[in-house]
């Protein structure tokens, strides 16, 4: 069962047997995740407002910014690899993530050009709106993750990471592309479709984490499920950010 989400891959499935006599008290469940992502997400917003507030202050160090980056991507890559640390790398993902969202959100709403006043309430709104959104869609069956469903959104995040890739390594030669970034009507229509394409990967998220209750993963896949989550939450939450500048400039 694979995913376009790379923390979510079916050998997942594959390093561990269903084991349906394992006592609920040590197995994944749905309820636990939920409630584990809650939390991951309010260590998120606790990490994001301190850090929105010491950037308003004047107070926060400018290698905060590029250091909660790249403490976020290293500690993704851990718990991708090694699940079993996800107790204790999640958390700590969701709070370096906090930091880099809650000055990058300052930065765009105060800093950048002429300013987006409120953008960063609204993305928030949003990315909240989309969650809620896809998971009532999901339980209650609007929408069924199909192979062919999981396929096409699989192939699709593949090639919009590719072309992400691709733009940013030209941009080391001081090569731009145009409509990733630009106002127009292109470049409105291509983030609407990321956010789309984003929102769709939370069904696929829910359903791994589903099918990793009924597989009985060890219990401390919950905090590997909810950390999922929290990697395209965030994702979506970016791509929200980029689509409302690009709506604000078009004013």
């Amino acid at each position: 069962m694979a995913t376009s989400n790379p923390v979510f891959s079916n050998e997942i499935f594959t390093n561990y047997a269903p084991d349906y006599s394992v006592s609920r008290s040590t197995a994944m469940t749905v309820q636990g995740t939920v409630g584990k992502a809650f939390a991951l997400l309010a260590i998120l917003s606790a990490t994001a407002i301190w850090s929105w507030n010491a950037s308003s202050q004047d107070q926060l160090q400018p290698i905060v910014f590029p250091a909660s980056l790249l403490g976020g991507f290293i500690l993704a890559m851990i718990t991708t690899f090694r699940p079993s640390v996800a107790p204790w790398t999640a958390p700590l993902y969701a709070a370096f993530e906090g930091v880099f969202l809650g000055t990058l959100s300052f930065f765009i709403e105060h800093r950048l050009g002429k300013g987006y006043p409120g953008i960063a309430l609204q993305a928030v709104s949003m990315t909240c709106g989309t969650l809620f959104c896809m998971l009532f869609v999901y339980g209650s069956g609007l929408i069924r993750v199909t192979d062919k469903l999981r396929a096409g959104i699989v192939a699709a995040t593949g090639a919009v990471c590719l072309v992400y890739l691709v733009a940013m390594v030209l941009s080391f030669f001081s090569i731009r592309v145009p409509f990733l970034y630009d106002a127009s009507p292109l470049g409105i229509g291509i983030s609407l479709f990321v956010v789309g394409l984003a929102a769709f990967n939370l069904l696929l998220d829910f359903d791994f984490i589903e099918k990793g209750a009924r597989a009985a993963l060890p219990r401390y896949m919950e905090w590997y499920g909810a950390f999922g989550l929290m990697v395209t939450l965030v994702w979506l939450y970016l791509e929200i950010l980029r689509l409302l500048t690009k709506l604000q400039d078009r004013r």
